[in-house]
C-alpha cells in the first residue's frame, strides 16, 4: 500500500501516550505513583495494606470482560478497605490528583516532535483518539497530555478508567474505540510503542510502532505496518 493509498484509507489515528507522545521512566513512575497515592490516605490505611489492595484491584481491571466500566470493576475489588468505603476515600483521591499527581512529572521527558506531529494530524482532518491504558481518571491523563505538550487539542476521545470497559491488550478495548468512532478497523491507525498497542492489527487496524525505552515486542507481536520515530508519521499520512 502506498502512502497516498493509506492517507485515503485512514480516517482516525489512535495514539498511545506513555513512550509514544511522552517519554516516561516507568520503573520510577509506577512505584512513585503508588507511594504518593498511598501516602495520601496513610492516616487512615497503612501503605502496606493499601498498595497490595490497589494492585489487586488493577489486576481485576485487566481482566474486565466488558460488562462493567473499568472504574466499577476497580471499585468493586478495592472497596471496602480496612472498613472504609468509596465515599470515605474518594475525596482524598480527588485531592491527590489535584495537588500531588503533578510530582510524577519528574519521571517524564517531553518529546519535542509530539506537538508538531499532532498539529499535522489535526490539520489533515483526522479524528484523533488518545488510546492510553485506561486505569487512571481523566484528570490524570489530561495532566500527562499537558506534560507532553499536547494538551491543547480537541481529541475525539480520551480513554480513561471511567469510560472504558476493557484494558489493553484486550481487543475489546479497541473494539469499543472503533465502535465509538463509527469506522471500520481498516479506517484506523494505532500509534504506540508496545505489544499491547500493536495487537490492534488483529482487528484489522493499521499500526505504527514508535520505539521507546519501554518497547518490548515478541515473535508473537503482529508486525507493525510502519515503524520509526514519531515524526516519521507525518510522511505516511
Amino acid at each position: 500500500m502506498t502512502e497516498k493509498q493509506l492517507n485515503n484509507k485512514i480516517k482516525a489515528i489512535l495514539f498511545d501516550l506513555d513512550g509514544t507522545l511522552i517519554d516516561v521512566n516507568l520503573k520510577l513512575f509506577i512505584p512513585g505513583y503508588l507511594n504518593l497515592l498511598a501516602n495520601s490516605v496513610a492516616h487512615l490505611i497503612s501503605p502496606k495494606r493499601f498498595i497490595p489492595k490497589i494492585i489487586k484491584a488493577s489486576e481485576a481491571v485487566n481482566q474486565n470482560d466488558g460488562r462493567e466500566t473499568n472504574d466499577d470493576v476497580f471499585a468493586k475489588n478495592f472497596f471496602p478497605i480496612e472498613g472504609y468505603h468509596r465515599d470515605d476515600i474518594q475525596p482524598l483521591f480527588d485531592k491527590f490528583y489535584e495537588t500531588e499527581f503533578v510530582k510524577l512529572r519528574q519521571y517524564t521527558t517531553i518529546k519535542t516532535e509530539a506537538h508538531p506531529v499532532m498539529q499535522t494530524v489535526f490539520k489533515k482532518g483526522f479524528d484523533v483518539v488518545i488510546a492510553t491504558t485506561p486505569v487512571l481518571p481523566l484528570t490524570a491523563i489530561e495532566q500527562r497530555l499537558n506534560w507532553a505538550g499536547v494538551g491543547d487539542f480537541n481529541y475525539k476521545l480520551i480513554t480513561h478508567i471511567e469510560n472504558m470497559r476493557a484494558n489493553k491488550p484486550n481487543l475489546l478495548y479497541y473494539e469499543q474505540i472503533i465502535e465509538f468512532l463509527g469506522y471500520s478497523p481498516e479506517n484506523c491507525l494505532m500509534v504506540g510503542d508496545e505489544d499491547k498497542d500493536m495487537v490492534a492489527a488483529n482487528l484489522g487496524c493499521y499500526t505504527f510502532l514508535v520505539h521507546s525505552s519501554n518497547t518490548d515486542v515478541t515473535s508473537e507481536t503482529p508486525v507493525p505496518t510502519y515503524q520509526g520515530a514519531l515524526n516519521y508519521l507525518n510522511s505516511i499520512i
